[in-house]
C-alpha cells in the first residue's frame, strides 16, 4: 500500500492552464475524494496521477517513487472509469482475468486471483455469464474486480457511479465503502456528487477552476466551510446566504465585523417569535418528502430560500413565518472575497 503526494503540479493544454499548482498529500490507507463542479479539473487531476495525462510541471509521487513521467503500467495503480469497458466476447472470469493474462501470469494463478475478487464483489454466481446478461451494477462490480485482481497499490475511481439509477447508485457505494474497509488500499475518488463525498470519503478535496478550494474531513468541511463556494458546494440543499437587508435586527447583530453575507443551512432554522427572529418570510412551495419537508420561502427583500423541517404545520403558503437558527450554527462571509469571517 502507499500514499500520493501532488507537489505543485500544474496542467496546462497549450496556452489554457487547467490545474494551477495543486500541492496534496494523501496518507497511506486513505479514501480520498476529488468533488467540484464540472470542469473544475477532478477528472483531469486524477488522470494525471494514473500517467494517462502527461504532467505539465510538478512531481507526482507514490510511495516512495516518483511516477510523473513514468508509464501508467509502472505506477501501481488500476483505474475504474464511468464506462464499464468490459469485453462483450468474455465472461466476467476472463473480462476480471484478462490484464493479468496478457501480462503472463499463470492460469492458476489468474483463476485464484478472480475468485478471490469474486468473493469479495459477490460476482462467484456470474463468473460464467457474459456482460450482456448483467445488470448495470453487476458490470460495474466486475469492472472493479479487474482493478482488484492486479493488486494495485492505489485504486482510482473516475466517476464510476454516473452510469447507474439511483437504488443501485447507493447499493454500490456502500460496496466500495465495504471494499475499502476490507483491503485498506489507498483510494482516490472522483464524483461531482456530494453526497457520494461525504459518505465515502475519510478526506475531500474541494476544486474549482483548477484550484483547490478546501481540504478536510467530510464533517469539518460542513460545519466549517473556509468560504462561500465550499458552504454552498458540501450540504445538501445547499446553504442559504442572506444580505444584511434581509435580516431582522436581531439578525443584523449576528453579522460579524467585515461580513456582509449571512449564510444559514436549511436544516439549522427553527419557527420563533418574532421578537427572536433573525429574518421573516413567506413560504410559496411546499416539497412534503415523508421524513421531512423542503419549504421554499422569499423575504420581502425578494431573497429566495429553503428550509428543512419536519414541522409542516407551522409553515403555511403565504403566510408569514418568523425564522431563528442557534448563533453557532450560523456563517458569516464577505460578500467580496467571498471568505468565512
Amino acid at each position: 500500500m502507499s500514499g500520493v503526494t501532488l507537489n505543485h503540479v500544474i496542467k496546462k493544454f497549450g496556452e489554457t492552464q487547467v490545474i494551477h499548482g495543486v500541492d496534496l498529500d494523501i496518507k497511506d490507507g486513505e479514501l480520498c475524494v476529488f468533488v467540484g463542479p464540472s470542469g473544475c479539473g477532478k477528472s483531469t487531476l486524477l488522470r494525471m496521477i494514473a500517467g494517462l495525462e502527461q504532467t505539465s510541471a510538478g512531481t507526482i509521487t507514490i510511495g516512495d517513487r516518483d511516477v510523473t513521467t513514468a508509464d501508467p503500467a509502472d505506477r501501481g495503480v488500476a483505474m475504474v472509469f464511468q464506462s464499464y469497458a468490459l469485453y462483450p466476447h468474455m465472461t466476467v472470469a476472463e473480462n476480471m482475468g484478462f490484464g493479468l493474462k496478457m501480462n503472463g501470469v499463470p492460469r492458476d494463478v489468474v483463476r485464484e486471483k478472480v475468485l478471490e475478487a469474486a468473493k469479495i464483489l459477490k460476482l462467484e454466481d456470474y463468473l460464467d455469464r457474459r456482460p450482456k446478461a448483467l445488470s448495470g451494477g453487476q458490470r460495474q462490480r466486475v469492472a472493479i474486480g479487474r482493478a482488484i485482481v492486479r493488486g494495485p497499490e492505489v485504486f482510482l475511481f473516475d466517476e464510476p457511479l454516473s452510469n447507474l439509477d439511483a437504488a443501485l447508485r447507493v447499493q454500490t457505494r456502500i460496496e466500495i465503502a465495504r471494499l475499502h474497509e476490507r483491503l485498506g488500499t489507498t483510494m482516490i475518488y472522483v464524483t461531482h456528487d456530494q453526497v457520494e463525498a461525504m459518505t465515502l470519503a475519510d478526506k475531500i478535496v474541494v476544486l474549482r477552476g483548477g484550484n483547490i478550494e478546501q481540504i478536510g474531513a467530510p464533517i469539518d468541511l460542513y460545519e466549517n466551510p473556509r468560504n462561500m463556494f465550499v458552504a454552498e458546494f458540501i450540504g445538501s440543499p445547499s446553504m442559504n446566504f442572506f444580505n444584511a437587508s434581509d435580516l431582522s435586527e436581531a439578525g443584523q447583530t449576528l453579522l460579524k465585523p467585515g461580513s456582509d453575507v449571512f449564510g444559514v443551512r436549511p436544516e439549522h432554522f427553527n419557527v420563533v417569535d418574532q421578537a427572536d427572529a433573525i429574518l421573516s418570510a413567506r413560504p410559496d412551495f411546499v416539497e412534503n418528502l415523508g421524513e421531512y419537508a423542503l419549504i421554499y420561502c422569499k423575504t420581502d427583500a425578494g431573497s429566495e430560500f429553503i428550509v428543512k423541517s419536519t414541522e409542516l404545520q407551522k409553515f403555511a403558503k403565504g403566510e408569514l413565518v418568523h425564522l431563528g437558527a442557534d448563533a453557532d450554527k450560523t456563517y458569516c462571509f464577505d460578500g467580496t472575497t467571498q471568505l468565512r469571517v
